[in-house]
């Protein structure tokens, strides 16, 4: 093999490696405490076991849990029991989290939010998978940011900052991954505890759209929701944890192939067998 051969294959390795097709799991809303009223935590053991059993047994490229990993805030029982489970996915996956109402509180604090972080790291940040930019957000400032201005206004500035980036990156997918959706059927619906109040919902999108994120996905619904937006998709997923309104425990598998985005919600009695 001449040297030149040798330069060009490894200059062709990098792109061919961002086109191959690929897979992450979402998991959302394991909510330890929520089946007993924070008596217990068994059942969520249960869901989130065989979770991380699928997660080790189809070998995604990364989880990203989207929030309520907990139903107490700061319960340190919850909090352990979570993390018991999540350090037996397979060390070569990489595991996101981020926080939900549940873990720093519907209204939340600079004292709540420094709390989650002790205990699990960042609450937004952003991270790279192939042709992936991945950016994290806080929804539960985005939500309700009244006790936490300054919290809220450092993210913001982050956030922009951090879209600057990605749209500069040369990455073909920015996703964004968040706890509460903006929306659940329309754009302009009433404010609710499921949606993020309309005096910022908007604006969001539009900065989002902007820099064109085209997937935001979500949790806190308890159950299966999509939405768009013009070109964006607002994507609800239902719970590991304890199901409402019907519907049942699960997990979304998200494929990424140069064409674009594919993902399909899983309940736990149908889970595929190869992703």
């Amino acid at each position: 093999m001449t040297r030149r051969l040798i330069s060009w294959l490894l200059l062709a390795l990098p792109a061919f490696s961002a086109e191959r097709e690929f897979f992450f799991i979402q998991l959302s809303d394991p909510q330890f405490g929520m089946y007993s009223g924070n008596r217990g935590f068994e059942q969520e053991t249960a869901n989130l076991e065989f979770a991380v059993a699928t997660v080790n047994r189809l070998k995604p490229a990364f989880v990203i849990v989207t929030g309520d990993l907990v139903n107490s805030p700061g319960n340190l029982e919850q909090i352990a029991e979570y993390q018991r489970i999540m350090k037996k996915v397979d060390p070569a996956i990489p595991v996101y989290n981020l926080p939900g109402n549940h873990d720093v509180g519907l209204n939340p604090t600079p004292g709540a939010l420094q709390e989650y972080r002790k205990h699990f790291g960042r609450d937004y940040y952003s991270f790279r998978q192939g042709p992936i930019y991945g950016i994290v957000l806080n929804s539960c400032l985005i939500f309700a940011p009244e006790k936490a201005e300054g919290e809220y206004e450092a993210q913001m500035q982050w956030l922009r900052a951090e879209l600057e980036k990605a749209k500069s990156s040369g990455a073909s997918q920015i996703l964004v991954f968040q706890h509460h959706p903006y929306f659940l059927k329309d754009v302009h619906e009433k404010d609710a505890y499921e949606n993020i109040p309309l005096s910022r919902r908007l604006a969001y999108l539009d900065l989002l759209r902007a820099a064109g994120v085209r997937y935001v996905f979500t949790g806190h619904y308890h159950q299966n929701a999509l939405a768009k937006h013009q070109d964006m998709e607002i994507v609800v997923t239902g719970p590991v944890g304890k199901p409402l309104r019907g519907a049942r425990s699960g997990l979304r598998i998200v494929k990424v192939t140069p064409e674009g985005l594919e993902h399909k919600y899983y309940e736990f009695g149908d889970l595929p067998v190869k992703p």
